[in-house]
């Protein structure tokens, strides 16, 4: 793709010198306008660089560089004058030029060089953006979370809300169903994606330090501040905060986050400066936080702060066969990783992964596959492979807190529904119910036909 230069110079001598001495490479593309009109209204040839008279006429340098900023905002701009002015060149600086050059024997060589380091500059921006949207990619929705279930689908329907806007969103959901991934799903969505993703687990560092982690501090702010450190609100800039855990918040990080939240902006421990923010939120939370609240232990001004888009992440015993789509996802990636050959389910396998609870969720069903795969002598993954007969982990679901009838008797249907291949009939005989029963379900759309034939 060529490189497009614009020269703006009202002096056609100097205007003819200057495209000469660029056009010398022949990856340049250079185009002369005499006036800041004509640049202004040839910017849809997207130059690249755009070389500026400061002293034009009708319209002087800086109209030109504010119009052409707001207009090609990608496009670097080289001031050129016969003034030496510290004060000009600074707020044209400020304003978004990339160079202020004076007139002189020098002015061409100095061009040269630097639009060297700007196209030097455009390419490495270029390659990080085309990065980026190679990331964005893998992680679509559909690409991070798996699976076809109902529930999901309703999932799918609120991300694709939420990356609408910046509204804060609220993840719930049983340890281990992927709330991490629907930040990254928000994130990578959004407007917000050429800019970082930064992650924070409130469980996971000591109270103690976790208000400089967060706010960060400045040199010699407490024993061992040596240098100044941004927190990761900061780090956050432009982009999405993602805040696990939030319900674990003490007291008094509650009231400071609070304020964070309200104003948009911090001062890092040991520091008077205000730093101005602006980042997407995103938190999360295995617990109730409204329960939390009616407890005392979060404070109710910073809940109604925090809520946006709610996204329940349903557990999967009540996925139907998501398990078993999921079970299928980890096997190819494991073996992909360790360049193994893949190995199916069995038939076996597959009723056995249906028909466990997985209180770990998918990150215990991703650790069983992979034990799984190491230990498959077979051609494919036989129900023997799965260890899922020791410790605690095969307490019945229904016996967990908070588990309502609605839930085991959808949890019932799907299985008989599965047990007899989607046969309505015959799964109302098994569980000595009416087909009308079942067929409400489905009609409400908790349970599929379509998910839990074979």
């Amino acid at each position: 793709m060529a490189f497009r230069i614009f020269i703006v110079e009202d002096d056609p001598w100097y205007a003819e010198l200057l495209a000469h001495h660029l056009s010398l490479n022949p990856d340049y593309e250079v185009y002369r306008y005499a006036t800041g009109q004509e640049a202004l209204a040839n910017l849809y040839l997207k130059p690249n660089v755009v070389t500026l008279d400061y002293s034009l006429p009708e319209m002087n340098g800086e109209t030109v560089l504010r119009r052409l900023k707001d207009q090609l905002p990608t496009a670097d701009v080289l001031i050129i004058s016969g003034q030496e002015d510290v004060g000009t060149a600074v707020h044209l600086l400020k304003i978004g030029a990339y160079d202020y050059i004076l007139k002189d024997e020098e002015t061409t060589n100095r061009v040269w060089h630097a639009i060297l380091n700007i196209r030097e500059r455009q390419q490495l921006r270029n390659q990080v953006d085309d990065l980026l949207e190679q990331v964005s990619q893998k992680n679509t929705f559909q690409n991070l979370i798996k699976g076809q279930s109902p529930a999901i689908k309703r999932i799918f329907t609120l991300l694709e809300k939420a990356v609408r806007t910046n509204i804060t969103v609220v993840v719930t959901g049983e340890t281990g169903t992927g709330k991490e991934l629907v930040a990254r799903a928000v994130h990578y969505n959004s407007d917000r994606r050429k800019k970082p993703l930064v992650a924070v687990n409130m469980a996971a560092i000591p109270k103690e330090l976790l208000e400089s982690e967060l706010f960060g501090y400045e040199k010699g702010a407490f024993t061992g501040a040596a240098t100044r450190r941004i927190g990761k609100f900061e780090e956050a800039q432009g982009g999405t905060l993602f805040l696990d855990e939030v319900a674990e918040l003490d007291a008094a990080l509650q009231a400071k986050i609070l304020r964070v939240l309200q104003e948009r902006e911090l001062r890092r421990v040991g520091g008077n400066e205000t730093v101005h923010l602006d980042f997407r939120l995103v938190v999360a939370t295995h617990k109730n936080l409204a329960d939390e609240v009616a407890e005392g232990r979060f404070r109710e001004d910073l809940f109604y702060r925090l809520q946006g888009i709610p996204i329940d992440l349903p557990p999967l015993r009540e996925r139907g066969s998501d398990s078993v789509v999921l079970a299928k996802y980890f096997l190819e990636e494991f073996a992909q990783e360790n360049n193994l050959a893949p190995k199916p389910l069995s038939e076996a396998a597959k009723q056995k992964i249906l028909s466990y609870p997985w209180p770990g969720n998918a990150r215990e069903l991703k650790s069983t596959m992979e034990t799984a795969m190491a230990l498959a002598d077979g051609p494919e993954i036989a129900d023997a492979d799965l260890l899922l007969t020791a410790g605690p982990r095969l307490k019945p679901f229904w016996l967990e807190p908070q588990v309502t009838l609605d839930q085991i008797e959808r949890q019932a249907i799907e299985a008989a529904l599965r047990r007899q291949n989607g046969n309505v009939q015959k799964a109302a005989d098994q569980l000595a119910i009416s087909k009308s029963k079942i067929y409400q379900w489905i009609k409400s759309g908790e349970i599929s036909l379509e998910h839990v034939k074979g």
